[in-house]
């Protein structure tokens, strides 16, 4: 199989949002890329991004500060939370509210059984994707030399 795409990095520009001047960003590496999540009935369900949220609501035993940790605002992190509660069978995340104590959140036990879960299933996506890239590759370079010959 002969490959319509360069496998080399590529090159592409990207607008900031607070600033509007064109950047140049580089991609690191050559290969195979993908990302992954999983879908509910309400939409994503858990994802890269999901699933970083929790670790960093294990890590701090709050949202906001979750939520600052990974510059995202409050809201944005509580409807993601919300979300993820609404489509789970039970609980990820449990809030309480704040008071002379101030509030806070914690991970469940299934909440860290889906962050367990989902960098168990990427670990296993990208094995997947390395040695597809391999198989694409090395049958690539034989076609190469079989033409050669």
């Amino acid at each position: 199989m002969i490959l319509d795409f360069p496998l080399f990095p590529v090159v592409y520009y990207a607008m900031h949002k607070k600033n509007t001047r064109l950047r140049k960003r580089k991609v690191s590496s050559a290969g195979f890329r993908g990302r992954i999540w999983i879908d509910g009935a309400e939409g994503t369900f858990l994802g890269y991004g999901r699933i970083v949220l929790l670790e960093r609501i294990r890590e701090y035993g709050s949202i906001t500060k979750a939520a600052k940790s990974m510059e995202m605002s409050y809201r944005h992190a509580w409807e993601l939370v919300d979300s993820m509660n609404r489509q789970a069978q039970k609980l990820l995340v449990e809030a309480s509210t704040g008071g002379k104590g101030g509030g806070g959140a914690h991970v469940t036990e299934e909440g860290e059984k889906a962050i367990k879960l989902f960098w168990q299933f990427y670990a296993d996506f990208h094995d997947f994707l390395k040695q597809e890239e391999q198989n694409l590759m090395f049958s690539d370079k034989n076609q190469q030399r079989r033409r050669k010959v």
